[in-house]
């Protein structure tokens, strides 16, 4: 595991459930694909991966089986320099995976899944190490972390009290995965109590709606900036982003043109590290509005759900 000489030095925190991907060498249904290369795959590791990849240091927390694709998730944290002392490696309970499909022409590519009582649906209110969370500039959250258990949507609970508590920020996208929830009440209750906690909220346009009833960007935000919530930044697909802060700056940022779109999984996930890392550096929330659309046009030409996060010196130069 990688560790940091010091928990001050670290920028974020983050926590969820990272899963072995194995992504189809060709195009198909996935019942006849014989070939597939293996990734690691996770929204909240995505956006660890690509906030280390911009240089800030960034630790997650999760739960990990004893097994192969356990030490291949630990494997992968050490190479993008995460830290990664708050993952408890489980001997109870293996390590998710799933199977991606190779699509063209732009397409949403078919995942299925293996996750079913995986060590990460285990993470619960005993993996929170207040020293740790706490020594952290921000915290990121994400709404599958949520749905993976009652227990670890108590610890994403817990986490976002004491972050608030002790004064860091926090970002919230509720990368809403309804298949995981017993209803679509439960989800639009428990999802908006972690959103109203944050200080920036990413959802979708389609996962704005939904969760609020509202039907316009303007009418979403302000959902959630009357619960005290800073910012709401909404992604609006091929048209950008739209934004809203609780002094009514609004405005649209125009999408980053992409020519070949090879894996749309992902994109939300750059969009996040764009952000978040812009407002970190104290930059505008246009700016880093604009930060998230190009991170989100690059992850989504290339394979794979964080290949594409850059570099901060592949930024500059993109």
């Amino acid at each position: 595991m990688s560790e940091l000489s010091s928990q001050a030095a670290l920028d974020v925190v983050t926590l969820g459930e990272a899963m072995a991907m194995f992504v189809a060498c060709e195009t198909g249904p996935l019942e006849e694909v014989t070939q597939f290369t293996r990734q690691v795959a996770g929204a909240e590791l995505n956006v660890a991966i690509g906030l280390s990849r911009l240089g800030l240091k960034v630790g997650w927390a999760s739960r990990v089986g004893d097994d192969v694709f356990g030490r291949f998730v630990l494997k992968q944290l050490e190479k993008e320099r995460i830290n990664a002392s708050q993952v408890t490696v489980d001997d109870h309970y293996a390590t998710g995976f799933q199977l991606k499909s190779k699509e063209i022409g732009g397409c949403d590519p078919r995942v299925e899944y293996f996750r079913k009582n995986s060590a990460a649906s285990h993470l619960s209110v005993a993996d929170f190490n207040p020293a740790y969370f706490c020594a952290a500039r921000h915290l990121h959250l994400s709404g599958v972390a949520a749905a993976l258990s009652d227990t670890s949507r108590e610890l994403s609970k817990l986490a976002a009290k004491e972050m608030r508590k002790a004064g860091r920020s926090i970002s919230f996208d509720p990368n809403l995965r309804p298949v995981l929830w017993g209803s679509q009440q439960t989800m639009r209750e428990e999802i908006n109590a972690l959103a109203f906690a944050a200080d920036w909220v990413l959802p979708g346009l389609g996962e704005g709606q939904l969760l609020t009833g509202k039907k316009t960007p303007e009418g979403i935000a302000d959902f959630y900036l009357t619960q005290g919530v800073k910012a709401v930044i909404i992604k609006t697909g091929p048209d950008g982003a739209w934004y809203k802060n609780a002094d009514g700056e609004q405005a649209q940022v125009a999408a980053c043109k992409v020519d070949n779109v090879v894996d749309t999984v992902g994109a939300g996930d750059g969009f996040a590290v764009g952000l978040v890392s812009a407002m970190l550096e104290g930059l505008t929330l246009e700016q880093a509005v604009k930060r998230g659309n190009k991170i989100g046009s690059l992850a989504v030409q290339a394979i794979g759900d964080s290949e594409g996060l850059p570099t901060r010196a592949q930024l500059v130069d993109a």
